[in-house]
């Protein structure tokens, strides 16, 4: 745009097309894609890729990306061919999913051709044919066998993470793949934490392109993001059906993610107690562990209700202190509770710098994370523990912490500090008397 605005204005640049002429340009792809909708140049290791993944939220624009590519092989278009591409592969989860999304679709291979260029779809051959030559045939992943025998240059494969076959059926179309100078293949989809999605996003050859829903709100309806995103911002349905995040979880984890959704609530009722729980770190430097800072309180029928997470990045005492200060006078806590493992009297001291007057309990870890966090976890399983609304970074670590901690070997920092908040709370005598308020 600086160029066009420095050699004159975009009005005379549009002075030698008709209103037809601009009115086309604009409604191309190449004037609507994003970035992440275009071919990537090459893979993370600089080698041309033989994988595109494109992972998106729901309505993020993936279907239209297939099949733009498609278009964009078959035709011999810049960017996506040097020349036209003969035989092509279509994959979805089932034959009827290739015919009404990827062929027959809104956002289908079809509908985003122009006429005089537009292929033939033969729905009893379950092939389409561009007047250049090129042709594109459909396969459902429900049938790998029937990938044995055809041979191609290019595939789109579509909701691959949600295909009942997937291993066969992407092994198959990897011995057909064997024609012209450089085979290769897009897959379009949502993330689910499937085997074969997190080995593609383990290889360092396969490029990887990411949209959330958001990201295409211009092309959808004007209160559905409003209502969705309200709906399930933050839970793991929203993580992954919104913000195309994979969102997963080890066998052997104290929490599933269904666990969880199943303690989520709107509101938390009455509480007689409320606390704060703290796991500082043992320094501030940028590499070192986060503050877990995590509010909770017990109503009257025993049943603890995690209200908040303010849980820092690395900082300094004096910072973590002054939120977790705030977030006591927040939700009107009754007391706060302190690891002073790694501190020591340093803890209560920086507390008692941010506001005097607010009750520091001090613990100290005598056991493993994990034999602490076990019979927490047990209080989940029993339908004890609810989260007032969604905290991903939190249960996130959750659904990551076995018998040797988090996979990455991080400190559990959010996870420790939400186990002192419940043991204070549920399996701890409490001292003084309770107090009863609404949250």
């Amino acid at each position: 745009m600086k160029n066009c605005a420095e050699s004159g204005s975009l009005t005379e640049l549009a002075a030698g097309f008709s209103a037809r002429d601009i009115e086309t340009m604009l409604g191309s792809w190449e004037f609507q894609a994003r970035e992440d909708q275009w071919p990537p140049a090459c893979a993370q290791s600089g080698l041309p890729w033989t994988v595109w993944l494109v992972m998106g939220g729901r309505g993020a624009g993936k279907t239209r990306t297939g099949a733009e590519w498609v278009r964009g092989v078959a035709l011999g278009l810049p960017g996506y061919s040097h020349a036209p591409v003969g035989r092509i592969a279509l994959v979805g989860e089932t034959a009827a999913d290739v015919r009404d999304v990827m062929i027959e679709g809104v956002s289908g291979i079809l509908a985003i051709h122009a006429r005089d260029e537009r292929p033939l779809w033969e729905p009893s051959r379950r092939r389409l044919a561009w007047p250049n030559g090129a042709m594109a045939q459909a396969f459902s992943a429900e049938d790998p066998e029937s990938l044995r025998g055809p041979q191609f240059e290019c595939a789109w494969l579509d909701e691959l993470a949600k295909w009942r076959h997937a291993e066969a059926t992407f092994d198959m179309l990897q011995f057909g793949l064997r024609l012209g100078k450089h085979p290769r293949q897009v897959v379009t989809t949502t993330p689910r934490p499937a085997p074969l999605l997190k080995r593609l996003l383990a290889d360092p050859k396969v490029a990887v392109s990411r949209a959330a829903t958001s990201a295409n709100a211009a092309h959808l309806a004007g209160d559905f993001l409003q209502r969705i995103v309200t709906r399930y911002a933050g839970t793991r349905l929203g993580r992954q059906e919104l913000d195309g995040e994979m969102v997963d979880e080890r066998a052997d984890a104290l929490w599933t993610r269904d666990m969880l959704e199943q303690c989520r609530r709107d509101q938390a009722p009455p509480l007689r107690r409320i606390v704060v729980a703290i796991d500082p770190p043992a320094s501030s430097h940028a590499r070192a562990d986060a503050c877990g800072i995590i509010a909770a309180g017990i109503d009257a029928a025993g049943h603890v209700h995690v209200l908040e997470d303010a849980s820092l990045a690395a900082a300094r005492p004096a910072r973590w202190a002054r939120v977790a200060v705030a977030l006591y006078h927040r939700h009107e806590a009754d007391d706060m509770v302190a690891e002073v493992n790694q501190g020591g009297e340093m803890v209560a001291a920086v507390i008692g710098e941010a506001d005097a007057k607010v009750p520091v309990r001090q613990v100290r870890a005598t056991r493993g994370k994990y034999l602490r966090a076990a019979p927490v976890a047990q209080l989940y399983e029993q339908g004890r523990v609810h989260h007032i609304g969604a905290f991903p970074a939190l249960e996130d670590e959750m659904c990551a912490f076995g018998p040797a901690g988090l996979d990455n070997g991080r400190s559990p920092d959010r996870l420790d500090a939400l186990v002192w908040a419940i043991t204070a709370l549920a399996l701890a005598i409490q001292p003084g008397e309770p107090k009863v308020r609404r949250v």
